[in-house]
């Protein structure tokens, strides 16, 4: 199995719920530490590593950092890349919190656009548990930042049967993604 097949396999199969609670914002997420944890089911299973690197791109005017996730087979690697700036004015932060902060959200952010984790609902939250119908999350226009996810994906190599198995895709959108 190829290395973007086997990506298909997790990007399709991946379940992180939004099991953490911000109790300022009153909202659920997940976070790059429940990301990595939902795929080393799928480690040893398909022969793969994921790793999470960071650089500082700049500091001025203020500093940005870069967070790539990787994933490899040990011998190609497919890379997805989430870029962040770090606000120094944050209140109520010491200055190792506020790098912390900006790291682990470049860190989220770069392991969802390898894996293709995307801000909609869960599909359990409206899943009826009927074991043979699974809801697929609607993907309807080119405008939905999943689609910039998807098309990337097609790029570098994956499938459209692997998007469909996660999307349910309007004609406009399958046309876009099957023409790249």
């Amino acid at each position: 199995m190829k290395l973007n097949e086997k990506l298909a396999t997790v990007q399709t199969k991946f379940k992180a719920k939004k099991s953490r609670y911000n109790s300022f914002g009153k909202y659920y997420f997940r976070s790059a530490e429940d990301i990595l944890e939902a795929t080393k089911p799928f480690l040893l299973e398909l022969g793969v590593s994921v790793i999470v690197t960071e650089k500082l791109i700049t500091s001025d005017p203020f500093p940005i950092l870069e967070a790539t996730a990787s994933i490899s087979d040990g011998t190609d690697a497919i890379h997805a890349s989430a870029i962040v700036g770090i606000d120094l004015d944050q209140k109520g932060m010491q200055m190792p919190q506020k790098f912390g902060s900006a790291s682990s959200y470049a860190k989220k952010y770069a392991l969802g656009n390898l894996f293709l984790i995307d801000d909609t609902a869960d599909s359990d939250a409206s899943n009826n548990h009927d074991k043979s119908t699974a809801a697929k999350v609607p993907l309807t226009t080119t405008k939905d930042p999943a689609f910039a996810k998807a098309k990337d994906y097609i790029k570098s190599g994956g499938k459209i049967e692997a998007i469909k198995a996660k999307y349910s895709l309007s004609k406009e959108v399958e046309t876009q993604l099957i023409t790249l």
